[in-house]
């Protein structure tokens, strides 16, 4: 681990407080080292990987005399002193030729690290368009139910999107999507199928399409869609894997309590996405509902309502007999 340094000017003091922790992280950055024997295979498609990465990524051309699985000091000490997390490392033996290993650290120490053995190999050379615009966000799509099941295949799906992720962004224009990176294994998910050795899991297929986009034959709006393949193309198999310490896992998967959705009460989301509320309401006054206005409905002073009169008991009713109804004469 490198010694704390006093910054002697502001430059240095700039530098280094760009690299202290904050609430929104920079964007990851990732370093292509080479090894001590590293085949022109290995660094083409190291080059065609980090393609997709730019501009955050930086590449080693010297040699280095590193076994990450054996001591990965060497690689925290170029993860700090880069200030990258994130680490494309290639080499070729006879034992395991044409490999890369990703490595992926955590307060510049080892996290986790997979190998990944090179079967076959197009580059993008190879294909009919073999340039890649720089800044532009690739789309993934996983396709297996392994990558959901077993634990070193959730490892490379959680490290292969860390890799490729780029800039967090709250917008992007539509035209900033034209890649999709596809990672497909076979295998029906059942861990209990596997055993503990990785040589007995599927192969890992990785490939890149462009997303063209056409005008529809029919009178919709909406443009007819095709992918063509751009490359890399390459079938890896699962080597060695580093799973990541549960304490440091722990801590690296920490959100800061400024950045933790603050929770709301009584509000749900349902299956389809809809919010639902549960607003509470109190005893409610009937008699001060406003209505329809209305001349019977008006209240006198008294508190009556007019064109109401009083109810009369039977006892008190009136009868009225027959010489009622015979006109009276009038007085003189």
């Amino acid at each position: 681990m490198m010694r704390t340094v006093k910054p002697r000017n502001a430059r240095s003091k700039r530098a280094q407080v760009a690299r202290e922790p904050k609430l929104i992280e920079n964007t990851k950055k990732a370093l292509t080292v080479r090894g001590s024997t590293c085949s022109l295979t290995v660094q083409n498609a190291m080059a065609d990987l980090v393609a997709y990465k730019q501009p955050d990524v930086k590449k080693f051309q010297k040699k280095n005399q590193i076994h990450p699985f054996e001591d990965a000091s060497s690689l925290e000490f170029f993860s700090q002193k880069n200030d990258a997390s994130l680490v494309l490392f290639g080499s070729s033996s006879k034992k395991r030729p044409d490999t890369l290993t990703f490595f992926r650290s955590f307060n510049y120490q080892i996290l986790d690290m997979f190998e990944l053995r090179m079967l076959t190999y197009k580059a993008i050379s190879e294909f009919k368009k073999n340039a890649v615009n720089v800044g532009m966000k690739p789309m993934f799509s996983f396709v297996g139910p392994i990558f959901d099941s077993h634990p070193h295949y959730k490892m490379v799906k959680s490290m292969l999107l860390d890799f490729f992720r780029g800039e967090q962004l709250t917008m992007l224009d539509l035209e900033g999507l034209q890649y999709i990176i596809q990672v497909s294994a076979a295998g029906d998910g059942n861990i209990s199928v596997y055993s503990g050795d990785t040589s007995s899991l599927p192969d890992i297929n990785f490939r890149v399409y462009q997303l063209k986009t056409y005008k529809s034959k029919t009178q919709t709006k909406v443009p007819r869609v095709e992918l063509e393949e751009i490359g890399p193309r390459i079938d890896f198999k699962l080597g060695r894997v580093h799973e990541a310490d549960p304490d440091l896992l722990k801590q690296a998967m920490r959100v800061p309590k400024q950045l933790q959705p603050k929770e709301k009460k009584n509000v749900e989301t349902d299956i389809m996405g809809d919010k639902i509320a549960t607003i509470h309401v109190g005893t409610q006054d009937l008699r001060t509902l406003q209505t329809r206005k209305m001349k019977g409905l008006k209240k006198r002073r008294n508190g009556d309502f007019e064109g109401s009169e009083p109810m009369q008991e039977f006892g008190d009713i009136d009868i009225v007999s027959d010489d009622d109804d015979k006109p009276r004469k009038k007085r003189r």
